[in-house]
Formats: structure tokens, sequence, C-alpha cells
């Protein structure tokens, strides 16, 4: 039995899914089909979400529990979990039959639990969900079958890296406009640079070598953002990381390492909020959110909180930001729920229009059509509005994705900003990725 059989058919155990077959094919392959209920009198509906609703937008699960109560007849309880060991919980409450009616995980962590067919296919329900032909390309892909022909998890919400900078020290070095291409932002950041010449260790634009996110964006914007990294032909993966687009945009992006970064060759982002907040980096590309960390009272400088801008990460064209990897979360249904049919009516009221639009306030909704509702909610908003609604990039659709391949992309984008050629690293990162990919 090899990797990949062994692994899918270990979580199919451990989740009371399907198991797969010798020949290794998908669980997800005869998952239950998905039906929408309202035949909830005397039921009681368990739904596990994340504390990120309980403590941001309190108000839309409430409106969402209060529409489905009243439509259904069922009492919807909802238990609050945090990321945490999550997926542990997840896989004993699913090992032990205790698992919930719904549930929210995050789009990365998807994958294994579709190919084990541990949700229902949503598929033939699919279309009776608000703005389901809108939804986030990367969102989307992430809830479906390897093959993308179904639907087990529907998109909930997103977050996008942006170029976070400080709008004193551009200002202070003659840029007053926001850069809108490449060209611009690396004109703007020489001049910022040379404004700053005396100050020791300054950055006009940290980028540490081992943040594989903003590598491999860049390397999207060149090749592409549908395969990158891998791409299946037929039964097995094959890797583009080699791709001499790929190898162009990270050259691009290893460009602006060596012209404007300095230090943190061989570092991760972990660090560089709090790094921005010690005064002598111009600009960072994070999450949104990361605003907050920079300007916290504890751990950064409350002081910055004027003077601190968000805006797309410019690509090579204005209006075409490069691509932003598309993080989230995803709602399912676990195909082992006694209540199935209402736990997929809940995810359709909690992501319906009404819902979505009053959740587009706090965090960019899961389709298109109300991105601008967010962008609307708030000037800070834009920035990662206009990455989402830009090209998004999303990992290799595979339950086989692990850490060991993350590590393997933060190595070679490391090694890249260390002075390494940036064709040979990127050969021995894929030759890792499609071992395990390929089990």
């Amino acid at each position: 039995m090899n990797r990949k059989i062994a692994a899918v058919a270990a979580i199919a155990t451990v989740l009371v899914a399907s198991a797969c077959s010798s020949s290794g094919s998908s669980g997800s392959g005869d998952a239950k089909q998905a039906t929408l209920s309202k035949d909830g009198k005397g039921k009681t509906v368990t739904v596990w979400l994340m504390d990120d609703a309980q403590k941001g937008w309190p108000a839309v699960v409430d409106a969402a529990k209060k529409q489905f109560e009243e439509e259904t007849g069922a009492t919807l309880k909802i238990e609050w979990q945090t990321w945490t060991n999550y997926t542990t919980k997840l896989d004993t409450a699913l090992l032990s039959g205790n698992a919930p009616d719904a549930l929210e995980l995050g789009n990365t962590q998807a994958a294994k639990y579709i190919e084990a067919g541990s949700f229902v296919d949503l598929t033939g329900v699919k279309g009776q969900f608000d703005n389901s032909d809108k939804w986030l390309d990367s969102l989307a892909a992430s809830g479906q079958s390897a093959d993308g022909s179904k639907t087990f998890a529907v998109p909930y919400y997103a977050g996008a890296r942006v170029l976070i900078y400080r709008k004193d020290l551009f200002a202070a070095a003659g840029v007053t406009n926001p850069p809108t291409t490449l060209d611009e932002l690396k004109a703007g950041l020489a001049k910022v640079k040379a404004a700053n010449a005396s100050v020791p260790g300054f950055s006009a634009l940290y980028i540490p070598g081992q943040n594989w996110y903003t590598a491999t964006a860049f390397g999207a914007g060149s090749y592409g953002v549908k395969n990158v990294i891998a791409k299946k032909d037929g039964d097995k993966f094959t890797g583009t990381l080699t791709d001499p687009k790929f190898v162009e945009g990270i050259k691009t992006w290893n460009d602006l390492q060596k012209d404007f970064s300095v230090g943190g060759t061989t570092t991760d982002e972990a660090t560089q909020d709090a790094l921005m907040a010690k005064g002598n980096i111009a600009a960072i590309i994070g999450a949104g959110w990361e605003v907050g960390s920079v300007i916290d009272p504890k751990t950064g400088d409350p002081s910055l909180a004027d003077k601190l801008a968000t805006i797309a990460l410019p690509g090579t064209a204005a209006g075409a930001p490069t691509p932003a990897f598309l993080g989230g979360s995803d709602l399912a249904v676990p195909a082992k729920s006694a209540n199935a049919g209402l736990g997929a009516t809940f995810l359709q009221i909690y992501t319906n229009t009404k819902q979505q639009t009053e959740l587009a306030k706090f965090a960019i909704p899961n389709n298109k059509t109300l991105v601008a509702a967010y962008k609307a909610a708030k000037p800070e908003n834009k920035a990662a509005g206009d990455a989402a609604e830009g090209s998004t990039w999303f990992i290799p659709n595979s339950p086989l994705w692990s850490g060991a391949d993350e590590t393997a992309l933060k190595n070679a984008f490391g090694a890249i900003a260390a002075g390494g050629d940036a064709a040979a690293e990127l050969k021995k990162a894929q030759d890792t990725i499609v071992k395990d990919l390929n089990g």
C-alpha cells in the first residue's frame, strides 16, 4: 500500500468516513448527497463555529440563528471553537460519533476530510445557495473535490495579504500617491531607501526570505494563478515551480528582497509586525489585520496608528494586483450527522445575501458581488477587498499537502534570498512536494 492510499485510508478510519479501496480511490466519490430540510420540530442542531465570529460578528450569527429556528422549528446550538488543536478535536468527535451537524474549518484544512468522504456532497444543492455562482475562486476551490467537479464545503469568509506601509515615511521621501504598479512601487521604495540611508538596518520593504506566501504570490504573478506549485495530470501531480515563468516571478521577488530588505533572509513573517513597530521598516506585506498588531499597545507602537496605510500589492499593470493567497474559512456538514439536511439548511441561511452583507462590515464575504460592500464599510478595507477581487491563488488541492511541503518552500525561498540559484532551489522544493503529493 503506497503512501497516498495509506494516508487516505488512515484519515477515513479516524473520521469514520468512507474507507479508501486498495486502488486508492477517493472516499468522496460515493459521499452522502445533501438535502435541504426544514423539518426540525423537536430537534436540536449543533453547529461548530470559530470564536472569530463570536468576537467579530455575533449579530450575524444571532440573525441566522433566529431565521433558522423560525423556518425549521429546530433549536440551534452554537458551540464556539478555537483554532488551537481544532482538527484533533474534530477527528476525535468524528471517531466517537459526536460530530456536530455543521461546522467551520480553515480552507487549508478541508482537503483531507473531503478526500476521506467525511462531508456530505453539496453539489446537488449548491445552486440554492445565494451567490454560489460568484463565490471567490480560491475559496470555492478549497471546498471542492480534487478534480473540481463536486462541492463539499461552502465558502464562508476570506482574508488576503496586502501592502502595509508608512504614509509618513513615503511622503517625506516625496512619494505622496500610492503606487499602482510594481514599477511605481520600486521607484517609490528607491526614494524611501535613499531618504533613510542614515538609519541603521532600515528596510524600505521588509521581505523575510522564508515568507513563502509572498514569494509564491510573485511566482503566480508571472506564471498565472491556476496550478500554482503543482498541477494534476490524471492521477499524478507534476511540479510547476521550475516553470520559467514562475522562476521569472521569483526573481522579481528576489530583486525586491535584495534591493530594499535588510535582514530576515532565513526567517519567516512571524516577527515582521513587531519589527515594523520599532520604526525602521517602511513597508511589509501581510494580512490586513496585521495593522492592528503593529499598533498594539502591548506588542507594537500605538503612535503609528495614523501613519499606516494599506493597498493591494501592485502588479505589473495598474488595476491588476499581484495575485494574493486567499486564506479563510469554509463550512461543511459531516456525513455522519443525524441532522445533515438541517445542517445544510443552516449553512444556506448563514451564507445568504442578507447575512453575508452584514458580515461584509467585518470580513471579506464569500462572493465577488458583496466585496464592494466590504470595501465600503471602512476605508482600510479597500486594500484587502481589491486583493480578493483580483486574481488569487491556492495550494494544491490534495489531502497529502502538509507542513513538510510548506517547509520545503520556506527553505527554498530562504536559500534564494541568501544568494542561492532560484531554479536550483525551486527544483529541490518541487521534488519534495511532488513526491509527497503523489504518495
